[in-house]
């Protein structure tokens, strides 16, 4: 009886440690390159990501950073390792250091630098320039 009372509380708490926690650290696991980009006639960077953050291509993460709502009414919102003031769009820092969030529908109006940890599935981009190079999908505020 106790053997079966184990393997049912495994499996039903498995849902909580689905989440892999990462870090600013973690995608920092990437270098850049200049590469020719023909559609917008410039040199951009291009990513090359790390065997670690490739691992996590896909699956369920959560991180925390500063919100940045770039254009709130457009649903475009960006977490940063640094206030906006610092962070990648005014020269203090690279871009793995931003992830773009395409939040589920019904989110919570977030303010700007505001402190959160969200979490969505880690798709990583290498040649849409429209887009970051991290993206978490179906990302939703995380309470731990």
């Amino acid at each position: 009886m106790l053997r079966l009372t184990i393997i049912i509380l495994l499996f039903t708490s498995a849902p909580g440690f689905s989440q892999t926690k990462i870090t600013w650290e973690t995608l920092s696991d990437v270098s850049f390159t200049r590469k020719y980009f023909e559609e917008v006639d410039e040199f951009l960077f291009y990513p090359h990501f790390g065997s670690s953050v490739k691992g996590l291509e896909g699956k369920e993460v959560y991180l925390k950073g500063y919100m940045l709502a770039i254009e709130p009414e457009e649903d475009i919102y960006i977490l940063s390792r640094f206030p906006f003031a610092s962070c990648f769009f005014c020269g203090n820092s690279g871009p793995e250091s931003i992830v773009e969030l395409k939040l589920k529908p019904d989110h919570p109006r977030f303010r700007m630098d505001q402190v959160v940890t969200i979490k969505g599935n880690l798709k990583l981009n290498q040649d849409d320039i429209n887009h970051c190079n991290y993206i978490l999908e179906d990302a939703e505020i995380y309470d731990q």
